[in-house]
């Protein structure tokens, strides 16, 4: 427990984390780096070069500070930052590396205001955190039958263009066994070499269709600016052997609940849900499940054929789908429901229940949008769950 001295004294350095927080988060980084290059496999250094790792470890410090004395906001926090971490490969001794140069970066960037004081009470703070991280990895990492660290080689079976920017890889074990089960909503990380940054990197990717023993799909976007994604896309092909983790990932579908099952989607976000829908499906056809997704038009709606043939051969199966701007060739009744953005206000009551479970995944403001649209209809917020990375994770916290 955080001595109460020291609690004080965190309380008081909220207002500075928000001003200061991003500096400081900069300065912890470059520090880091210099002194422990090999941690850069580690971090995705494409969102270090645009400033969202910054703004995403900002975001956290000033969470944490500020909801130091409610463990039960800070919960669910930390559960996905755990998530993260094992399909990462954290291990333990990377905790006081980071620990050594956040609180030289706090000095570095505060001077003289960060006095003795300061500086023990966020030392006693995050070796509080960084013990609860470790303790809960290290269950999560014997849970799954794994070494931090451990990463598996697997076979891409089939590649398969799904849009102009989504394509699924169909990943088998290289001995022709079985690969672990996951939760419908799980993900893998995927690590490959990036020759242009000399370093390994690793994604995560949603597996997007239903557990299966023999095979797991992901389906990928090309990003503009994404080693990862692009090396994918244009370099790996059937038969060419990629590093992957165990499924990670608290994004997952409750198999208990018998009430209507509501997937809210856009763009490549719609894939954890395509796990969702499949199992749905698969174990429990007579559960009533709606899939209301978002895209820019025809040609980049992923997995079109096979929603509609789900849709066509499952009579608790309704789709919804709204085309932003869509293309000359692209036709309402046939191709979606409804031009421009997602409006649930538009969408006939039945559709959205008080007693439905919901799932979205997205964008952070398309997330936020729909959130807040079912909040508005009376939707408990326990029955809401959204896949968020990055500076969304910690945002309705501050």
């Amino acid at each position: 427990m955080l001595s109460s001295s020291s609690r004080e004294l965190i309380h008081a350095s909220v207002p500075v984390l928000r001003e200061h927080g991003e500096t400081i988060t900069r300065c912890f980084y470059a520090r880091m780096f210099e002194r422990h290059p090999e941690l850069k496999n580690l971090f995705n250094m494409g969102n270090q070069q645009s400033g969202a790792q910054q703004q995403s470890l900002a975001s956290a410090l000033y969470a944490y500070a500020a909801n130091i004395d409610d463990q039960d906001v800070l919960a669910p926090v930390v559960g996905r930052i755990v998530q993260k971490h094992v399909s990462l490969g954290v291990r333990a001794e990377h905790y006081p590396i980071v620990g050594e140069n956040l609180l030289g970066a706090i000095r570095e960037t505060l001077g003289d205001a960060a006095t003795p004081e300061l500086i023990d009470a966020w030392a006693e703070a995050y070796g509080l955190l960084a013990g609860a991280l470790i303790d809960e990895e290290a269950r999560v990492y014997r849970e799954k039958g794994v070494q931090p660290g451990e990463f598996m080689p697997v076979r891409v079976a089939r590649k398969v263009r799904e849009s102009a920017t989504v394509t699924s890889f169909h990943l088998e074990a290289l001995d022709g066994g079985s690969l672990p089960a996951f939760q419908p909503g799980q993900y893998i990380s995927l690590a490959l070499h990036v020759d242009a940054l000399g370093l390994r990197q690793a994604r995560q990717y949603s597996l997007s269709d239903a557990s299966r023993k023999d095979v797991w799909r992901i389906s990928v976007k090309r990003e503009a600016d994404g080693s990862v994604s692009n090396l994918l896309h244009d370099d790996i092909e059937p038969g060419d052997i990629v590093e992957v983790s165990v499924p990670c990932g608290d994004f997952v579908l409750d198999e208990h609940a018998q009430e209507r099952l509501v997937l809210i989607g856009a763009g490549v976000g719609i894939t954890p849900l395509l796990s969702m829908l499949h199992t749905s499906l698969d174990r429990w056809p007579d559960r009533a499940v709606t899939l209301l997704y978002a895209t820019r038009d025809g040609d980049h709606h992923p997995m079109k054929d096979e929603v509609e043939s789900l849709a066509g051969t499952h009579a608790t199966f309704a789709t919804h789908v709204c085309y932003e701007a869509p293309l000359a060739g692209d036709q309402q009744g046939r191709d979606f429901d409804r031009a421009g953005r997602l409006d649930l206000d538009v969408l006939e009551p039945a559709m959205l229940p008080p007693d439905g479970h919901y799932y979205i995944c997205g964008p952070e403001t398309f997330m936020q949008a729909q959130r807040s649209a079912l909040r508005a209809r009376g939707i408990d917020a326990a029955r809401i769950q959204c896949e968020v990375f990055g500076p969304s994770l910690v945002a309705h916290l501050n």
